[in-house]
């Protein structure tokens, strides 16, 4: 009789413990993307709120500039101040998103009552102020494309099977796309009417 090595007599438990560390390899592999991908979306949300806190520098300025001019409207003033708080106390990237969403709105009416002052329309710095907004509102609409297009590739990773199941047993869920809500697509009226 022939005497068989160590091998051949364990063949088929290599094979199994091949297949096993196999999948644990890919199984590693996967929770090291997930993070990977986290962190990629944590950090280009960090970009969207650097855009947001380079508008709200500028905000403060183009304030003062158009209540030189303008200051009959108080109520315009105030509710871009308390958007600026609730932005700040705001803790999750849902309740900051909602609150920029806020400033966005107030922000869209103070400029559309500006556009009523030919005086201050005619101002050197309220001119600048404007253009370096206009470039600050373009950078959050890029960062913001960013992060979303980040996220629908974590989110694609989540869902799609079998890195789905992988996700559940680590615990992988998925993000939240930015989106602006309808109420805020609505461009302001002003009504001089009072």
């Amino acid at each position: 009789m022939e005497e068989k090595n160590f091998f051949q007599r364990n063949m088929k438990w290599i094979i199994v413990l091949v297949v096993i560390v196999l999948i644990l390899l890919w199984g590693m592999g996967k929770y090291n993307f997930f993070v990977r991908q986290g962190e990629q979306v944590t950090a280009q949300w960090a970009q969207v709120e650097n855009q947001y806190q380079r508008r709200f520098d500028l905000i403060p300025n183009i304030v003062e500039t158009v209540k030189g001019v303008a200051k009959q409207e108080q109520t315009v003033f105030g509710d871009i101040a308390d958007a600026r708080t609730r932005y700040s106390g705001a803790v999750t990237v849902d309740q900051k998103a909602q609150a920029a969403t806020q400033v966005e709105s107030a922000l869209g009416r103070l400029l559309v009552i500006a556009e009523n002052y030919p005086v201050l329309q005619s101002s050197q710095a309220y001119r600048d102020l404007i253009v370096s907004l206009e470039g600050t509102e373009n950078r959050i609409s890029v960062e913001r494309m960013k992060y979303n297009d980040l996220v629908r590739v974590f989110d694609t990773n989540v869902k799609t099977f079998p890195t789905s199941i992988l996700a559940k047993i680590f615990g992988v869920t998925e993000k939240t796309y930015f989106e602006v809500p309808a109420a805020a697509q609505v461009v302001p009226k002003v009504d001089f009417v009072n």
